[in-house]
Parts: C-alpha cells; sequence; structure tokens
C-alpha cells in the first residue's frame, strides 16, 4: 500500500464546451472515470482544477470528481497554483503525481513540466488524456517523458497504485478493470 500513500491524483477539467473539438472525447471521459473511481476507492487524493470555468464550463457532468480535496478554477495554463501548492506541501509525503484530462499540450504538459522542476515524480495517463489534434497529443507525450515523466494507461495506474492483489480493496478494482479501457487511439504512436 506504499504506492497509494504516495501519490496525488491530479485531473485538468473536461468541460463541456470541449466536447466537440477534443479528440476521443467520450473514451476520454469513460478512462479518465476509471480512475476517479479508483482514487476514490484507495483514498487516493484527488486535486481537479478547471480552466477558465466561466467561459470554458465546469467539470463534465459524467466525471465523478465529488470527492477531490480542492478544485480549483483558473486561467493560468498549469495546474500548479499557490491553492495546488500547498496542498502538496501539506502533504509532503506523497511525491508522485498521477495527472491526466485536457489538453495534452497545453494544460497537462505546462503542469508535468512544472512539477518535474518541483521534484515530483510526474506520470501522465495517456488514455485519460488528449488534445484537439493528434499531432499535438503525440508531441505532447514525447516531450513530457523527454523531460523525465513517466507515460501509463488508465489500467496499469490503477493496478500500480493498488501495489498488489493483496490490496483489501482489489476486488472492487477488479470491478472497474474488468471492463477494457475505451480505445483513444493510441497505437497510431507506438511506430513514430
Amino acid at each position: 500500500q506504499r504506492r497509494v500513500r504516495e501519490a496525488v491524483v491530479s485531473t485538468q477539467s473536461t468541460g463541456d464546451k470541449f466536447r466537440p473539438s477534443i479528440q476521443h472525447f467520450p473514451a476520454i471521459l469513460s478512462n479518465a472515470n476509471r480512475l476517479l473511481e479508483s482514487a476514490k476507492i484507495l483514498d487516493v487524493p484527488l486535486v481537479v482544477t478547471e480552466q477558465y470555468p466561466k467561459g470554458l464550463g465546469s467539470t463534465c457532468e459524467e466525471l465523478n470528481i465529488g470527492h477531490c480535496k480542492i478544485n480549483c478554477p483558473k486561467t493560468k495554463f498549469s495546474m500548479v497554483l499557490p491553492e495546488v501548492q500547498a496542498f502538496l506541501q501539506n502533504n509532503s509525503s506523497r511525491q508522485t503525481i498521477v495527472l491526466f484530462g485536457i489538453e495534452a499540450h497545453v494544460c497537462i504538459q505546462q503542469t508535468a513540466l512544472d512539477l518535474l522542476a518541483l521534484g515530483y515524480k510526474v506520470h501522465i495517463v495517456v488514455d485519460a488524456t488528449s488534445s484537439r489534434t493528434d499531432v499535438d497529443r503525440f508531441f505532447a507525450f514525447q516531450r513530457m517523458r523527454q523531460a523525465g515523466a513517466h507515460l501509463t494507461t488508465s489500467e496499469s495506474m490503477i493496478l500500480g497504485l493498488a501495489g498488489a492483489s493483496d490490496h483489501p480493496n482489489f476486488k472492487e478494482l477488479q470491478k472497474i478493470i474488468k471492463t477494457e479501457a475505451a480505445d483513444t487511439n493510441l497505437l497510431q504512436f507506438s511506430c513514430m
């Protein structure tokens, strides 16, 4: 259970106004919900930021973020806001940050780079992260990996947080991963 005690899950808002323009949006929501539900089961703190909710809308109703520890509106692209930094400092034993949401090449990338510069271990959940174009998405993943972030999938992250099948909540997690993660067209990147 050491991994659970070290992690913070952080998502960048997926507001309704993004729905028509983000690649693989329904699949991204589905995979994000797998992570959100797992974080709740594992009692991993959830931090949510919403990019300009006044103009872009709040987090989609489909996403269950009711258990978040903080939810901050922002206009800065990075999620590393004073409120988020204070939360992380108050939870200093948690040095691993799990990031997902939209857009990969803007808010997720800038957050990952800021967190890496602050010394955190950063994991990007690629099947729960997207952009308006797959080109931006691909090059954001590439840049974040080169900077030191770990790229992973929702199922890999869920099982990684649990650590082992003897975790007391593993049966609940099994129900989540029993259904295959939604396809977000990541295999196209494997040949590049």
